[in-house]
């Protein structure tokens, strides 16, 4: 039976996305001119993708030890190495956002009690367990890789998103602000298989994929929800009692400064599907050729 031209296309994407070599860009972001409010008039919007920089730093720091750990497993050259460039591209991720977190404490915005909160998460929950058997060692790795896997899925969506986010052009947003997000989204588009294909490697079990994700797209809302609204009340600029609504955001998604909820939904569907693999969200061709002309990733590159 000849392809249809979908598979064809599919093909041809994973074919393309097979080629990139992964490597850290060793990008710098001036935050002396970013305003707080870096969506004009927008507080809401600004807050609810300030979120990013309070969950990425740590969240990013546990990808990197957590994949460190799994590579002793890896038995196939080529993943090691994407394995390695998805480590190193991380890490500045990490440190990218972590800068953000510092302006906003200058600004007067202390960022630090909901942070600490994530840190917990990262570092005591889902971190290493020190002293379990070899057997169940393992198996929390593998737990902990399958939920790296859904998180990547979401970070690509977010990333293809931000890539094509005109609204946020169109609104004035923070041209500095839109190049971290964009190089970010970019390197997540690029990357966006390496968790997968690492799950994949080690516990190839349809079941695995389908309850980690279960768990961790509803505890993603939730640390959402909560860090706009700790993110609205702390800042010095808004009235007292601030908060986020969903109305507001439905607005706001409709005037394209942040994505639709039915978007999301349907994008965390595809991944229970079992012919999903991660190049059927975003575009490599479209990642490479922001981070040719991001204006922190050619400073980066000279």
């Amino acid at each position: 039976m000849p392809e249809t031209p979908p598979t064809r296309k599919a093909r041809a994407t994973r074919e393309e996305h097979d080629h990139l070599v992964l490597h850290p860009r060793d990008v710098r972001f001036d935050w002396s001119r970013l305003p707080m409010h870096w969506v004009p008039g927008e507080p809401m919007a600004t807050h609810v993708l300030n979120v990013l920089h309070l969950l990425l730093p740590e969240g990013e720091r546990w990808f990197v030890r957590t994949f460190r750990e799994a590579l002793p497993l890896i038995t196939d050259e080529g993943l090691r190495d994407d394995v390695l460039g998805f480590i190193g591209q991380e890490a500045i991720h990490a440190e990218a956002h972590q800068g953000v977190q510092d302006h906003l404490l200058a600004k007067g915005l202390d960022p630090l009690p909901y942070v600490r909160q994530v840190e917990y998460l990262f570092h005591r929950i889902l971190g290493a367990r020190p002293g379990l058997s070899p057997v169940r060692s393992r198996e929390h790795l593998l737990e902990r890789v399958a939920v790296i896997a859904a998180i990547e899925h979401f970070t690509a969506f977010l990333g293809d998103w931000v890539l094509n986010a005109d609204g946020l052009d169109r609104a004035g947003a923070d041209p500095t602000m839109l190049d971290l997000l964009r190089w970010h989204g970019a390197e997540e588009v690029e990357h966006r298989s390496v968790a997968y294909d690492l799950l994949q490697h080690l516990d190839p079990r349809y079941a695995r994929r389908v309850r980690t994700m279960v768990v961790t797209g509803p505890v993603m809302v939730q640390l959402w929800i909560r860090g706009t609204r700790y993110l609205m009340a702390a800042d010095p600029g808004l009235g007292p009692g601030a908060r986020p609504r969903w109305r507001d955001y439905a607005a706001a998604a409709r005037r394209g400064l942040l994505p639709g909820g039915g978007r999301i939904l349907i994008s965390a569907g595809r991944y229970l599907r079992r012919d999903y693999h991660p190049t059927q969200e975003g575009s490599t061709q479209q990642a490479v050729a922001y981070l040719g002309t991001s204006p922190a990733a050619r400073a980066a590159a000279h």
